[in-house]
């Protein structure tokens, strides 16, 4: 069968599902009502960042929540709020974007890259214990692809050194570890509502904790310095203007209703997939780390087997109508990062991941769970091809 990119007919001519999705009618009727009010501003005197900050903490399962522009500023805001700073430095795992570490170097802290655990992608205990220091002042988690990272050993060694614990969020709207829902299992945790994000707003973030004092210095750092209750122009600590506006709010709010159910519908085109991917052996699905209840799937990461080339299965893919994505370099390989004095670990899980690993997208996953033929048809026919060709 000749592939697409040979000039063969592509598995699939159909279109995927947009994302964002259209707005739905609540979002449509809370969205007009912010804009006609004139209260644009997370200062003016609306109601829905506080609405949306109340709502993400509870169901992060804790008391307390910051609505921020982003979460880069989210992460950096976490950091400073826990102490994190000059001369400190902070583990990141080496298989994640960019911002873990850039957020770091905010903070004015050293990014530490250790490796992840080379079958489930997470930041691997072993190599964290391997990365500390007497400088090491926080430990950050990503929850990769909408999976918890196995939240436990990392608490106890964080416990054992004496480190904050910072949840990378920005992936796992929803995600639940030993029935625990992310962003609340550390000293801190960060969503991201960017435009690819299993909510979004195109940008946005949202910062939720559990303890009093760590909120009201998170939160100080957000609003450009003042302490909560306090003077309008008191600024009793150094801070920055990192709000979220009332607008993004609204898209984000009415969201929280539908979540569950488009969980939903990422895993059962996730569970159709694995299920047809049973018959290409070069393939397997990346497995969820340990304590995983519940997966969010904001992507599913597909393994090649090692004797496919990558770069041409990519290519051929999107030829035949099912683009993936290549996925995360190895942090620690980003000169830009080490230039500003970030610190890598030997690395191989990412490493070898960067080789082997490619994403199908949340877009993507949002079809019906009988689309998943497509996928798994059209790397059938690709590698297939790339068997025949390997010398």
């Amino acid at each position: 069968m000749t592939l697409a990119i040979h000039g063969g007919t592509p598995v699939r001519s159909a279109s995927w599902p947009a994302w964002p999705p259209p707005l739905d009618p609540a979002q449509r009727e809370l969205v007009t009502k912010v804009l006609e009010s004139g209260l644009w501003g997370a200062t003016q005197g609306g109601s829905v960042v506080a609405d949306l900050t109340a709502a993400f903490a509870s169901r992060s399962g804790v008391p307390y929540g910051v609505a921020v522009g982003n979460a880069t500023l989210g992460l950096f805001a976490a950091l400073r709020g826990l102490g994190v700073g000059r001369g400190d430095e902070v583990i990141v795992p080496a298989y994640t974007f960019v911002a873990s570490a850039t957020a770091v170097l905010l903070a004015g802290a050293v990014p530490v890259v250790a490796d992840v655990d080379p079958v489930d992608l997470h930041l691997s205990p072993g190599a964290v214990r391997d990365a500390v220091t007497g400088r090491t002042a926080a430990i950050m988690p990503v929850h990769l692809a909408g999976s918890p990272a196995d939240m436990d050993p990392l608490n106890d060694l964080a416990a054992r050194h004496g480190l904050a614990v910072v949840e990378d969020a920005a992936q796992a709207h929803g995600a639940t570890y030993r029935d625990r829902p992310v962003g609340g299992l550390g000293d801190a945790g960060v969503y991201s509502f960017q435009a690819s994000k299993a909510m979004t707003a195109g940008e946005g973030g949202l910062i939720v904790c559990r303890d009093q004092a760590v909120h009201e210095r998170v939160w100080s750092a957000c609003n450009v310095g003042r302490a909560p209750g306090g003077r309008w122009y008191g600024h009793p600590s150094v801070g920055w203007n990192l709000r979220l506006t009332e607008i993004q709010a609204a898209l984000l709010l009415p969201w929280l209703d539908r979540l569950d159910e488009e969980i939903e519908r990422r895993n059962a085109f996730c569970a159709a997939l694995e299920r047809e991917l049973a018959h290409v052996p070069e393939v397997t699905v990346v497995p969820q780390p340990e304590g995983t209840t519940r997966d969010s799937r904001h992507l599913l990461m597909l393994r090649l087997d090692a004797g496919v080339d990558r770069e041409f299965a990519l290519a051929a893919m999107a030829a035949e109508g099912v683009p993936l994505d290549a996925g995360y370099p190895p942090l620690g390989t980003m000169a830009a990062l080490t230039a500003e004095g970030a610190r890598a670990e030997p690395c191989p899980g990412a490493e070898e991941a960067a080789r082997t690993v490619v994403w199908v997208r949340q877009a993507m996953l949002m079809d019906a769970p009988e689309a998943a033929g497509d996928v798994a048809e059209a790397l059938a026919k690709v590698i297939t091809h790339c068997s025949r060709e390997r010398p």
